[in-house]
């Protein structure tokens, strides 16, 4: 199992950044970057880059509206390079909060862009002329001044197939990623949960998988800290449940929402959303089921941590995104190097 981390939205890049290089010494594998309505990633990913040699760095993710199809390819092209083939492209579909209130543009035909969008990119990178006659996108464009040209990338890409993670918790969107993406990444991994919340999505895109793609890489999050008195720091992500299942989205239309109910929290998910959307965050906070927290999280005693990791491996998790939450730099890098030795 790879040992990955996720940096935050706000705040704290500078800093995040210094601690990497002790992070990689220690055994992390890899480093994702998010893109919300925030900061964009590519910028600082860029820059990880740069202070960095072993660790792979990744989008997580880049929503697929935001970006052309073809200028998607050259962005993962052009940071593979300046990383030395380090880069893994993370795409998502983001939700229409964001693609039509930030960006502008129709939420609409989301698993079908995706594919699209895939197929494009790997075109680019094996510098094939770009003549593509999907359902969604065509290029060159029809219509337009009748000037346009297939054209292929001028440089020659560090690698022809950059891994593509699909960041996906519909079971259209799960199937889609297990069928085409060299990796899938969910969002609110419960062990025990996954394969009822997920197991026949994936089951369906792995039957039409393509053996050159590889095993599945499943990406899976968690907090970490090790210790005997460290369980009052699992409270810290209530509030993150309670924005994402109470209000990343409209009532019918909430796909972490819909997530926890596939869970089995159909009635406190409607208790979380009813609070949240009528601006008692803190009740719904207090609302998020005790289990969820805790059995999405590696926040425990030593031995409760390494049953823990044995619970994600099991399930199918093959790399493993930690944030660590101890106060110090030196104990958040004793977490990692535990952490590290426990999956081998």
């Amino acid at each position: 199992m790879r040992v990955g981390m996720m940096l935050g939205y706000a705040g704290g890049f500078s800093e995040a950044v210094e601690e990497l290089a002790d992070f990689e010494s220690a055994g992390l594998d890899i480093v994702f970057v998010p893109e919300a309505y925030s900061f964009d990633a590519v910028s600082q990913l860029g820059f990880i880059a740069a202070r960095t040699t072993r660790l792979e760095i990744a989008s997580g993710i880049l929503p697929i509206y935001s970006r052309t199809p073809a200028l998607t390819a050259m962005t993962a092209a052009g940071l593979d390079f300046v990383s030395g083939g380090r880069f893994t492209l993370g795409i998502g579909t983001s939700g229409p909060q964001v693609i039509e209130g930030w960006h502008g543009v129709p939420y609409d035909a989301p698993v079908g862009r995706t594919r699209e969008l895939v197929e494009i990119c790997r075109m680019v990178w094996r510098r094939e002329r770009l003549d593509y006659k999907g359902r969604y996108y065509r290029l060159p464009l029809e219509g337009g001044t009748g000037l346009g040209k297939p054209l292929k990338l001028i440089n020659r890409p560090v690698r022809e197939r950059i891994p593509i993670v699909i960041a996906a918790l519909g079971p259209k969107n799960v199937a889609l990623a297990a069928e085409v993406a060299e990796g899938w990444q969910p969002i609110f991994y419960f062990p025990e949960k996954a394969a009822l919340a997920w197991g026949a999505p994936l089951a369906e895109g792995r039957a039409r998988r393509d053996e050159a793609l590889g095993p599945l890489d499943v990406i899976a999050a968690a907090p970490l800290a090790i210790g005997d008195d460290v369980t009052g720091l699992r409270e810290f992500s209530r509030p993150f449940f309670a924005l994402y299942i109470g209000g990343m989205g409209a009532r019918g239309r909430n796909f972490y929402y819909d997530l926890a109910c596939r869970f089995g929290y159909e009635d406190a998910a409607k208790r979380i959303q009813d609070a949240y959307l009528a601006g008692r965050k803190d009740e719904a906070a207090a609302l998020v089921p005790a289990d969820l927290v805790e059995k999405t999280s590696l926040i425990g005693p030593a031995g409760y941590v390494a049953e823990r990791l044995a619970a994600f491996a099991e399930s199918g998790v093959t790399t493993l995104n930690v944030t660590p939450l101890a106060a110090s730099h030196a104990a958040r890098l004793a977490d990692i190097e535990r952490v590290r030795a426990l999956v081998g």
